[in-house]
Formats: structure tokens, sequence, C-alpha cells
């Protein structure tokens, strides 16, 4: 059996915006290959727009020693946490980390008043739309990209 450490979770803040940016990138390269889009928000974001979106944000980030090895976003918008830009270090995919995040944002949600919890994910990232199906969510909608794919959204009760 391996000897494993389970990563530590602890609310994101705008000191991370370095490290959750590179850990972005990282995590995305696979999605841009699934999609053959490179410029893809993930991968184009600037720092300066992390910055902003990590400001009074209810997200986490996953670390394993110092290093940031994962980390969600999350806001509230009336009674609905909107859940965005999960990112899990390449490395560590698959460990179970995705659950361990989902599961933190949520309760910070539910914390903050929110009874609903929303996500997307585009409709070729099949690992994702079965992470989330795993963990309660469901489809509410799909809206077309206008490039063959579509946003797939998930909706969960908290």
């Amino acid at each position: 059996m391996n000897d494993v450490t389970t990563p530590r979770i602890r609310p994101i803040s705008v000191d991370d915006a370095g490290e959750v940016l590179t850990l972005q990138r990282a995590a995305f390269v696979q999605e841009a290959l699934i999609y053959n889009a490179v410029d893809m928000p993930p991968l184009t974001q600037t720092l300066d727009e992390v910055r902003a979106e990590l400001e009074e944000n209810l997200g986490c980030v996953a670390l394993e020693g110092e290093r940031i090895v994962g980390c969600v976003r999350a806001r509230v918008d009336g009674d609905l946490l909107l859940i965005g830009r999960i990112a899990i270090a390449p490395d560590q995919q698959g460990s179970g980390l995705g659950t361990s995040l989902l599961t933190a944002v949520e309760e910070r949600g539910r914390e903050a008043g929110a009874t609903t919890a929303e996500l997307f994910t585009g409709s070729l990232s099949e690992a994702n739309i079965r992470l989330y199906e795993r963990e309660g969510y469901e489809e509410s909608e799909r809206v077309p990209g206008g490039d063959g794919t579509e946003q797939v959204f998930l909706r969960k009760k908290l």
C-alpha cells in the first residue's frame, strides 16, 4: 500500500493567485487537447484576473505540504453557489482530490446560505461529468458552444 498523505484543504485567498494560475494552466492542458482549443479561458487568464476572482471567493485549495495541488473557486449569487474552475495537478488527477474539494466548497456554500450548487463543464469532458454525477449533481441545461460542443450545466441541492 502506498504511503499517501491526505492533502490539507483550506479557504482560497488572493495570495494564492500565482500558484493557482500555474496549477490551472497545467490542469487544463488536457482539456485544451480534448477540445483542440489552446485559447480556452483557463489557459489565457491573466494573474490580475485571477487575483480579482479570488477577492471574496468561497473557493478552496488543497495543499500537499506547501504545494497547492488542487483548487476550486466559488461564489454565492442569492441562494445559488456557483462553482467554477476546479483544477487538479496532473500528477494528482484521479486521486479523489476533486471530490474532496467539491465537498469542502459545498460546505462553505451552505454556511454562506446557498441551497443549491451549480457548475458546468464541456460536453466532451466525460471524466468531469462522471465525477459530478457521482457526487449527486444532475444535468440541468446544455448550451451549444458553436463548435459542435455544448456547455453542460449541472445542479445539486445542498
